[in-house]
């Protein structure tokens, strides 16, 4: 009966034993799995509208970011759908921006 009862404690603790490997220092312990971390949303900065010149037959054309730029150019990502004297119309990823320069009507 002793015999039997030694063979199920090395039986017992032998299987705690193999769940490790038998070739890592003692003490040593698996490190735990890294949580990825969620990635940051990529921003795209809206190009900075610096002048519209529009023609005398209407046909406008803008400045964005030191880009000459027309209706259908596309500058940093950013679609230009309408250009006015007045404002210039911007699309990405279906959202629409107005740029518009500062009023001219200055008072002294």
């Amino acid at each position: 009966m002793a015999r039997y009862s030694l063979f199920l404690m090395l039986l017992i603790s032998g299987q705690g034993l193999a769940s490790q490997d038998p070739t890592a220092p003692l003490g040593w312990q698996q490190p735990e799995k890294q949580v990825s971390k969620p990635k940051k949303a990529v921003t795209h900065p809206v190009p900075k509208l610096q002048s519209i010149v529009c023609e005398q037959s209407q046909t406008c054309s803008a400045v964005l970011s030191g880009k000459v730029v027309t209706k259908g150019s596309t500058v940093q990502g950013y679609k230009v759908t309408e250009i006015n004297d007045e404002f210039v119309f911007l699309q990405r990823a279906n959202k629409q921006w107005k740029l518009g320069l500062f009023s001219m009507d200055v008072k002294y």
